[in-house]
């Protein structure tokens, strides 16, 4: 009996033993060995196999522990109870996104960045509608001014208003966009650079040479047209760069070139929080923007967020930016491109067709 297609290899001792000699003295017996010797290396190789799937596991579930004590423990977003029905995965949020030209060198409450944003769990989709920042706003109750100073305003007015400047973003973006906003989130510049650097850098397109200089506040501007990985640094400037007063000057920036290219990062960012090394990065993410960063998204609200939005496609992500005429020292927005973001934010709530969709633009 050949026991080389057998599932045990022979024995030394007992009945099987004498057959198992007998095999090894007769010529047929050589190739049995090689055999049951491939057979020992494939062996080993699955059960190293199994090995490293069981260490992956192992360090996926103690990853995802680490993240759900960072929540629950606090300090990242609100400590307070969200009933089942108001979560992500239940129902669609609109997110008011804010940054700030807060620098160590320039402190400032200024927001250059202006994003509402509303995501549908269902369709697992999301419309991101970005504003200029000097964009001019004519709203009954409230100063006629640019929307970037809103903020500041309401910042400088806490004390005797008592009421929070998120808050009042909230209510008046709720205004002016017609829809009712649901959470803030404010993140100044240095946030901003400790997310990019985090995350390894950003791959962008660089659409020209980008040069300013400034000594005031540190800033530095010197990009050059093409393809680019940026750091944190230059990502910032990237999206900040305005005009040039380099020699020979380079070509200037308005307020919708800007919106572009914070899209284009934006995106980008997605990608990259996406793949395997920005998962397992997500925690430092959070540690690095902590001290930057204000939000009244709930801690149980933020987790429901992660965990129902971590795989939205890119494709599925409509960016709505706003354009209009500028006249200094003010963007008058075009009042059709407003009503279309209007539309497309209120459709993806309610899961309608992007009415908006012809005046997105995805990098």
């Amino acid at each position: 009996m050949n026991t080389s297609k057998g599932s045990l290899p022979p024995r030394s001792n007992g009945q099987q033993g004498s057959r198992g000699s007998q095999n090894r003295t007769a010529p047929q017996g050589k190739p049995n060995k090689k055999k049951v010797k491939k057979r020992g290396i494939f062996a080993r190789f699955v059960r190293l196999l199994l090995v490293l799937v069981l260490i992956a596991v192992l360090a996926a579930l103690g990853y995802a522990g680490y993240l759900y004590f960072k929540f629950e423990k606090g300090g990242f977003g609100v400590d307070q109870s969200v009933e089942s029905g108001q979560l992500a995965s239940s129902k669609p949020l609109t997110l008011l996104l804010l940054g700030t030209d807060n620098r160590p060198k320039h402190p400032s409450n200024l927001t250059d960045v202006i994003m509402v944003a509303t995501l549908n769990p269902e369709t697992k989709s999301a419309t991101v509608v970005s504003l200029p920042r000097d964009t001019y706003v004519e709203l009954s109750g409230y100063k006629k001014t640019k929307i970037n100073a809103f903020y500041a305003r309401f910042k400088a007015k806490e004390k005797s208003s008592g009421i929070l400047a998120e808050d009042e973003m909230k209510t008046m973006m709720s205004k002016y966009l017609d829809i009712d906003v649901d959470y803030v989130t404010v993140l100044d510049f240095q946030g901003f650079r400790d997310i990019v650097d985090e995350l390894g850098g950003v791959d962008v397109n660089i659409s020209a040479d980008m040069c300013y200089t400034d000594s005031v506040d540190g800033t530095d501007i010197n990009l050059k047209k093409g393809l680019a990985e940026l750091n944190g640094d230059d990502a910032l400037d990237y999206v900040r760069y305005r005009k040039s007063n380099c020699s020979p000057k380079t070509e200037a920036s308005d307020d919708f070139d800007r919106n572009k290219r914070q899209n284009e990062v934006l995106n980008a960012l997605v990608g990259q929080m996406q793949s395997l090394g920005g998962v397992l990065k997500i925690g430092k993410v959070l540690d690095a923007v902590d001290n930057n960063l204000k939000t009244d998204i709930e801690n149980a609200q933020i987790k429901s967020m992660i965990a129902t939005y971590w795989k939205i496609s890119k494709e599925n992500i409509e960016f709505v930016p706003v354009t209009g005429t500028w006249r200094s020292p003010y963007v008058y927005i075009n009042d059709e491109e407003l009503e279309n973001a209007k539309k497309s934010l209120h459709n993806r709530i309610t899961g309608g067709a992007a009415d908006g969709a012809a005046a997105a633009e995805t990098p």
